[in-house]
Order: C-alpha cells, then sequence, then structure tokens
C-alpha cells in the first residue's frame, strides 16, 4: 500500500481557530455594547418623564418658600388636594413644583404629610431613596489587586435609566517589571437599584497598555483591545457617598491569534449627585 502524502499539521489549525474564535468573540463584545447603547438612548426619552415622585397635599395646605429655609419668605401655599412633584433635596427641605407650575421649598415636616397616587404615606427614608435612585452623576475611586499587583482606579458614570448606567473607567496598574494602564467604556447593570445593598453586573471594552520598567533591556511598550465583565455589590452609606467592590475578568488581545486573562478585585467609594 502505497503512503499518503497527504499530512496535517494540527498544531497549525488549532493555532488558527484560536485566532479566528478570539476574533469573533471581539466582535461580540463590541457589537453587544453598541446594541445596548443604541437601545438605551432610544427609551431614554421615556424614562426621563418618571424621574420625579409626585405627592398629593393632606394638610390643610403647605407653604412653598423662595429657599432651602426659614428665613426665606412665603410665596405660595398649596392646598389640600393638590399634586406637587418633588424635584430635589436639600438638608431638611425639599424643592417641589405644583400642578400650576410653581417651584418652592418645603421643609420635611409638612413632606411627610403627604399621600402618593396610591394613597400611602411617604416616609422621609422613601423619599431619600426616590433621590439616591434619581441621581444623575457617579464619581468615584478605589484600589485592588490585578493579579498580583496594586490597582488604583477613578470612574466616572452617567445615569441612563432607572437600571442602566454607561461608566468611564481609568486604572494604573503598579508591577514589579512594568506598569500598566486600563481605559475602559463600561454599561452598568442594576437589577435592583432600590436596595440599600444591592448587587450590579458590568461589561465593557477599552484599551489595555503595558510599559516595561526600564531596567528591562530590549523591552518595548504595548497597547491592546480588551474586553472585560465583572460582578459587584454596591452599598448607600449615606445621603450621597456610596460604597462598592467587584470581582472582574479582563480579556486582553495581544494579536489575532493571541489573548490574555487577568482577574482584578477592587474596594472604593463613590459619590453621586
Amino acid at each position: 500500500m502505497r503512503q499518503s502524502l497527504i499530512t496535517f499539521d494540527y498544531s497549525r489549525l488549532n493555532f488558527v481557530a484560536t485566532g479566528a474564535r478570539i476574533q469573533r468573540w471581539e466582535r461580540m463584545c463590541k457589537g453587544f455594547l453598541l446594541f445596548f447603547f443604541l437601545q438605551i438612548l432610544l427609551v431614554e426619552g421615556a424614562h426621563a418623564a418618571k424621574l420625579y415622585q409626585r405627592v398629593e397635599v393632606t394638610d390643610p395646605f403647605i407653604e412653598l418658600r423662595t429657599g432651602p429655609g426659614r428665613s426665606y419668605p412665603i410665596f405660595y401655599v398649596a392646598e389640600r388636594g393638590e399634586k406637587v412633584e418633588i424635584l430635589k433635596r436639600r438638608t431638611d427641605w425639599f424643592k417641589v413644583r405644583t400642578e400650576r407650575g410653581k417651584k418652592g421649598w418645603v421643609d420635611r415636616a409638612r413632606m411627610e404629610n403627604t399621600l402618593v397616587d396610591a394613597g400611602v404615606k411617604r416616609s422621609f427614608r422613601d423619599l431619600l431613596v426616590e433621590e439616591y435612585i434619581r441621581r444623575r452623576v457617579e464619581i468615584g475611586f478605589g484600589v485592588g489587586r490585578f493579579e498580583d499587583e496594586t490597582v488604583t482606579k477613578a470612574r466616572a458614570g452617567i445615569r441612563l435609566g432607572e437600571h442602566l448606567m454607561v461608566e468611564l473607567s481609568i486604572g494604573q496598574v503598579s508591577g514589579s517589571f512594568s506598569s500598566s494602564r486600563l481605559i475602559d467604556v463600561n454599561l452598568v447593570a442594576y437589577p435592583a437599584p432600590e436596595w440599600r445593598v444591592s448587587p450590579y453586573f458590568t461589561v465593557g471594552v477599552g484599551r489595555f497598555k503595558n510599559t516595561p520598567k526600564r531596567t528591562l533591556v530590549g523591552a518595548s511598550s504595548t497597547e491592546d483591545t480588551s474586553a472585560n465583565a465583572a460582578v459587584g455589590v454596591r452599598f448607600h452609606a449615606t445621603r450621597k457617598l456610596m460604597l462598592r467592590g467587584d470581582l472582574r475578568t479582563y480579556v486582553v488581545f495581544i494579536d489575532d491569534n493571541r489573548s490574555d486573562d487577568f482577574q482584578e478585585l477592587t474596594f472604593g467609594f463613590g459619590f453621586f449627585f
């Protein structure tokens, strides 16, 4: 029997297949984020109308002042049965808007004697939660471990809806032989935004730049595309302060045929407005 002249280089096939899977995974991540960003922008207008809590006056009347304090003069009186919207809070004062478009400040004691559309009272704690859920902007800082090295991070986010936020994150990894910088754009999902202790999930893409120490001869800097996914927990500590921690996995695409995985664990704090 004549020996076949056709041979297969299985290592080469696996190498090419691995590269093809990496390319497909990278395209899927970018497409996934783009799809969600477009969907969020389309429905943002629909959510905007639901941001303000509307309550009904149950006292004989409530007095609206020109500023958040008793030293400010009373300029309007809303009578029993009139509906007002809560716009924002400053210490124990709430800025409201009446059905006639009058905007003024009401103290906390009067606001606690109001009813929501369902006919039940809202407690002071409920009003604080509403302010927390309606936040528009977050900024925060964190520290942790990126594999075996120290990482510091700064982030800023803009709320897109009750359950979603888009976030820009910048991280710096200080290693023994090199330093790395991570810049990511992430989509953050909050399945239970009203909980004081609540979980969240993120997916994102970005750039990963690695710079070797000068003591390494012949080494050069590299910059590659990265994707990441994380799960975390957020705690509403005080009126404007949040604490959070997350476990994140990075995939860095070194080239078309090779990728590296990294684990990151961080804890930090943030403020919202």
